[in-house]
């Protein structure tokens, strides 16, 4: 697929904003839309599975290309946070051995520390959604692809359906059929729908600005209480379509470095960035910087470690993954000419 530079800057957005989420509550300055670039990434992901997956797309080479993408990083970073638990830097922390193998799992569990079913490393939540869905998606791969989307839908809106019924006892269950999971539903359906002659059209991405600003209004207007996949989630889906029609234009959107960086980076961004913002909270508490001071501090702690995280450990694996394959084709193609 080629490259579509907005959605990348729109992943690095969807990181900042959550940067910007915690980092206004750690300085008890509530930004509370901040929560909404998990809905993003959340029909980005979506989208991408469809977008990058066609009729000849293996289950095996599927998943095992997303535990490549998330798995190690992950681990790494959810490593780092034991340790720092066990040296006791990090004291409200509780500890539990189930807590830890689930969190390494992917698996929703009810966490020791607070009663939520967060793991460890408590942006980790996401991923179990993720992971979630990269397996429904998987085993949907298995069928033919002229039904794979029917399917999927079928069973993320029967999940959805069900939740009211499920008890906050029965976990997994509870979890995974949160309506959260509906936005990567969205997403499928929009990368089945981008390819259409009318995404071209500029009374398309007229029709999609407006609608983009009148959902997001209307987050900002909706009670809290409302599901966060109705709240975030239609405003998310719309500004993901008014993106992906810009890129339908001749050109596309053009490359700009810097946000492309932020796109790029966004995966450690989102992992990295509480650990930083645990050690500047008490940098802040002990200088007693005032909260419109220290919010900056957070983001550019939060952004800059996740930049440096980037560089230094997600870039370095990928590209190790990268270069496994392409000597792995080698491999086969001169096995073939033999």
């Amino acid at each position: 697929m080629t490259r579509l530079y907005g959605l990348q800057y729109l992943r690095g957005l969807a990181a900042c904003a959550v940067v910007a989420y915690h980092a206004a509550d750690r300085a008890q300055r509530p930004f509370t839309v901040g929560e909404a670039g998990v809905d993003l990434f959340f029909v980005l992901s979506g989208f991408l599975m469809w977008a990058i997956t066609d009729a000849d797309s293996r289950p095996g080479r599927f998943l095992a290309d997303r535990a490549k993408r998330i798995v190690p990083i992950y681990w790494i970073v959810t490593s780092v946070m034991l340790a720092g638990a066990l040296a006791g830097l990090f004291p409200a922390v509780r500890l539990s051995v189930a807590h830890v193998v689930t969190s390494y799992a992917f698996l929703p569990s009810v966490s020791p520390s607070n009663g939520q079913t967060w793991p460890l490393l408590v942006p980790g939540w996401t991923l179990n959604y993720e992971v979630g869905f990269y397996l429904l998606f998987g085993a949907a791969l298995c069928l033919p692809r002229a039904v794979q989307l029917g399917v999927l839908t079928a069973v993320l809106i029967a999940l959805a359906a069900i939740h009211p019924l499920v008890g906050r006892d029965q976990a997994a269950l509870y979890f995974y059929s949160d309506p959260h999971i509906l936005e990567f539903l969205g997403g499928l359906w929009l990368a089945q729908l981008w390819r259409s002659p009318a995404f071209g059209h500029a009374a398309t991405r007229a029709v999609l600005i407006a609608t983009t600003v009148a959902l997001c209004g209307l987050a900002l207007a909706l009670p809290p209480e409302w599901p966060k996949a109705l709240r975030y989630g239609l405003p998310a889906l719309s500004a993901v379509a008014t993106i992906l029609a810009y890129e339908r234009r001749p050109g596309g959107i053009a490359e700009l470095p810097a946000l492309r960086l932020l796109g790029d980076a966004s995966y450690s961004i989102y992992l990295w960035h509480t650990l930083a913002l645990a050690v500047t909270a008490k940098i802040a508490m002990t200088l007693h910087i005032a909260g419109a001071v220290a919010i900056p501090l957070h983001m550019v702690a939060g952004i800059g470690i996740g930049l440096i995280g980037y560089a230094g450990l997600e870039k370095p694996v990928m590209r190790y993954f990268h270069r496994r394959k392409r000597l792995a084709a080698a491999a086969l193609d001169a096995r073939a000419t033999a």
